[in-house]
């Protein structure tokens, strides 16, 4: 049986820096996305405040670093529940990837809003890559979120960047039966050999770890990428540098139950890439391999996870 859904993929450029613009950017886009039928929109890793580029070149900046906890969003908060009420306004499901402040930690977060506007999941990206470790925080058990049976749209469920390469992350969600996943990556340069960056951190090479996981979970993909321009280069002191220190136009695609890649390449920043989708594909593809359901020996190999709660505080007092 099919069932047709229509999403949108953004491939904008936020207001760096800037939580109060880049929070009605997101009610801007919301609005266009539903005006354009998409019951659904995804939004990349960090997209408010926006990635935190200068990372990658100096990991020690006090100002700038300052600057981005202060424009980070709290989940409780009045810009927050402006995204949620965009969604709500406009009948259309969220994932938002955004910098979480926690007090004066940050964490690398994702939020599912319904079309009702209620927050139906968050989660923290389980561990930072590389030079992020230098501003955000290890997630606990809340990296382990649900995927969602959304109202709409079906079941959804997101990861974060590098979040692509660990296995047992991924069986996790994959367990799951999602159908739709959204996989949020910041501004990606693409690849030059011999340059000092690796080609699974360029756009090809996180494109390649998209289609992966489309072919392993046989659920669509909905690979969203950040923009980068110049003004946004000067501003956090990276232009010139080899990684996001020039202008990056994204490369947001979407991807097959059955990995290929189902969009046009769009090489226009501020652009939504709007795409109907037929769910009934997810189950056909699985026909052939489920690897979560018939392709799989729980008796000989499975997963273990713990969600137990790991609090900073604990109270040993006994009875």
């Amino acid at each position: 049986m099919s069932k047709n859904v229509k999403v949108a993929i953004t491939q904008h450029e936020p207001v760096w820096l800037d939580l109060q613009g880049t929070v009605a950017k997101t009610c801007a886009l919301i609005k266009e996305a539903a005006a354009g039928g998409a019951k659904l929109i995804a939004f990349p890793e960090m997209w408010v405040p926006g990635y935190p580029a200068w990372i990658w070149s100096r990991p020690v900046d006090f100002e700038l670093g300052t600057r981005y906890v202060d424009n980070s969003l709290t989940v409780d908060s009045a810009e927050m529940r402006k995204i949620c009420s965009a969604a709500q306004e406009n009948a259309i499901s969220v994932a938002l990837g955004f910098s979480e402040r926690d007090g004066d930690s940050l964490y690398i977060s994702q939020a599912l809003i319904s079309e009702e506007g209620k927050i139906t999941s968050k989660r923290r990206k389980m561990k930072p890559t590389h030079m992020e470790r230098t501003i955000f925080g290890d997630a606990t058990t809340d990296c382990l979120s649900d995927v969602v049976d959304t109202k709409d749209v079906g079941k959804v469920g997101c990861l974060s960047c590098w979040e692509h390469i660990q296995p047992l992350l991924k069986y996790h969600m994959i367990a799951q039966k999602e159908q739709i996943h959204v996989a949020a990556w910041p501004p990606l340069d693409g690849f030059v050999d011999g340059s000092p960056g690796f080609y699974s951190m360029s756009a090809e090479g996180c494109l390649n770890l998209s289609q992966s996981y489309a072919m392993e979970s046989q659920a669509f993909v909905l690979h969203c990428t950040s923009a980068l321009s110049e003004k946004g280069t000067e501003l956090m002191g990276t232009k010139g540098a080899p990684i996001m220190g020039t202008a990056i136009a994204g490369s947001s695609a979407l991807i097959g139950p059955d990995g290929r890649v189902l969009s046009a390449p769009n090489s226009e920043p501020e652009t939504l890439l709007f795409a109907e989708i037929d769910l009934g594909l997810v189950t056909k593809t699985k026909t052939l391999a489920d690897a979560s359901g018939h392709y799989s020996r729980p008796d000989l190999l499975w997963l273990g996870v713990d969600v137990g709660p790991k609090k900073i505080v604990r109270s040993t007092k006994t009875t």
